[in-house]
């Protein structure tokens, strides 16, 4: 038994995934005033480049954006095998991938899981739903963009990094954490082909990765060096 698979945690999160799949953001008031060309210029801004991304999270305010139901036991299962105790988040929302890591983390005997979130009504939320999880006395939730919150106070050593966040900032957020990353540290991207200087990044050997994509839509690194 695991406090991923047990009470309270389990059901909090089958209710969670259930909500996000009955909502999508193209029913949002934000979105449905949008000419096509705005709603192209967002999302080309939101992958490729470091404008605009605030804007459009904005509007994803009431929208729970999670990982894969695949890719949240697949985050419980590499933080357990790494015996992870620091792990940093950019990207809380509503915090279902904060559970699931946090999840590991008790299930570890404990540590700390940072996570950076700059809307403050998906930290309400997030820190409601660690709450019911019992696992809210593992994570520090700091408010505000990530390429400030995560700039400093960092612990000196991290296990494990999860980048859920706006994609175009995946090379910005890692190089604000790497020097911190020990060998053997794992890197987990999601929906990281949106990101393509990221992946060019820790692709190349040279960077002190090895990497791999899994499945369809994560990269999965690992600190060499």
């Amino acid at each position: 038994m695991t406090t991923l698979t047990t009470s309270p945690l389990a059901p909090l999160l089958k209710r969670l995934f259930e909500e996000a799949d009955a909502t999508s953001p193209a029913t949002s008031p934000d979105f449905a005033g949008l000419s096509t060309e705005e709603r192209t210029r967002l999302m080309h801004n939101l992958m490729y480049t470091k404008t605009d991304y605030l804007d459009y999270y904005r509007r994803l305010k009431d929208f729970s954006l999670p990982v894969s139901r695949e890719t949240g036991t697949l985050l419980y299962v590499l933080a357990r095998s790494c015996r992870a105790r620091t792990i940093v988040e950019f990207g809380t929302s509503f915090g279902i991938s904060t559970l699931h890591l946090a999840a590991a983390l008790r299930d570890n005997g404990g540590g700390q899981l940072i996570t950076s979130e700059f809307e403050p009504s998906k930290i309400a939320r997030a820190r409601n739903n660690l709450t019911a999880g019992g696992l809210v006395d593992l994570v520090e939730i700091r408010e505000g963009d990530a390429l400030q919150t995560l700039s400093v106070d960092l612990p000196s050593t991290i296990d494990l990094l999860l980048l859920d966040g706006a994609k175009a900032l995946y090379p910005e957020i890692l190089s604000l954490v790497e020097s911190h990353l020990r060998p053997g540290a794992l890197i987990v991207a999601d929906n990281a082909d949106h990101s393509p200087d990221y992946l060019a990044y820790v692709r190349s050997p040279a960077n002190g990765y090895l990497s791999t994509p899994f499945a369809e839509d994560v990269e999965l690194s690992m600190r060499i060096g």
